[in-house]
């Protein structure tokens, strides 16, 4: 997976993230298309502006445009999309894989949605961030988990995971999670990514639904398993989808 030029220092903090062109994406209703680096400009650039290190996962970009983009706080890793899944589910995959190499020298970690997320403030260098050790940090919407959409988007995970309809009544009122930012130490990380990549794994290969999954399968594993260890909202991230573009207190901006 990774090019031979690829490395990380001992004690890395890194955020990632995935575009997985060429490929329909139910989410958007389209196909984005290869090779367009402005897709993920403004997250790549935000990275790059706190002088953090970003690492984006793909699988059409040129060469050249790797060339061209790629800096000190930017690298780029070329993955075999394997359509045994969605895009917004493979990329989990992606990441696990990864770590499988890299683990050992990283310390703290984000994966983020890449083409509607900005970094806005170093998460690392926050106490938020350093006084929860062992929380998992993820992004929220302001709705509850039993809405409509979600409703929907349980379909396939609620006849396959025996405990997801009694997961749907018992966090119904709590907040949604978003799963377009996750993020924590390395060790609770990669706990997380392990787990969550095995139920994607064990119930969702044969989702035939027009919903991904992910957010399902997210939630459920974040409440059912790290409820007390979750950490989301301000200043993890802004409101979503409210484009709150002269927010400066949060580390991520989700729309």
């Amino acid at each position: 997976m990774a090019n031979k030029h690829f490395e990380l220092q001992p004690n890395s903090q890194v955020i990632m993230a995935c575009l997985i062109s060429g490929i329909y994406d139910v989410n958007r209703n389209e196909t984005l298309e290869d090779d367009n680096f402005e897709l993920v400009r403004d997250w790549a650039e935000s990275i790059e502006n706190l002088h953090l290190r970003g690492i984006i996962f793909h699988n059409n970009l040129s060469s050249k445009t790797c060339k061209e983009f790629q800096n000190d706080h930017i690298s780029f890793i070329r993955i075999a999309y394997k359509h045994q899944f969605n895009p917004n589910v493979y990329r989990y995959f992606a990441y696990r894989n990864f770590l499988k190499q890299y683990r050992e020298v990283i310390k703290s970690i984000f994966i983020t949605d890449i083409s509607d997320v900005v970094v806005i403030k170093n998460p690392f260098t926050d106490s938020f961030f350093s006084d929860h050790p062992n929380a998992i940090f993820c992004g929220d919407e302001p709705q509850v988990l039993n809405n409509e959409w979600m409703q929907a988007h349980g379909n396939h995970l609620r006849q396959r995971i025996p405990a997801y309809e009694a997961f749907e009544k018992r966090f119904g009122k709590e907040t949604l999670l978003n799963c377009g930012i996750i993020g924590g130490s390395i060790t609770v990380f990669h706990d997380f990514i392990n787990r969550l990549c095995a139920i994607h794994q064990k119930f969702n290969t044969d989702n035939q639904t027009a919903y991904t999954g992910d957010m399902g399968a997210f939630n459920y594993l974040a409440r059912m398993q790290f409820n007390e260890q979750l950490r989301h909202g301000a200043p993890v991230n802004t409101i979503f989808k409210q484009y709150e573009n002269e927010r400066t207190d949060c580390w991520f901006r989700h729309k």
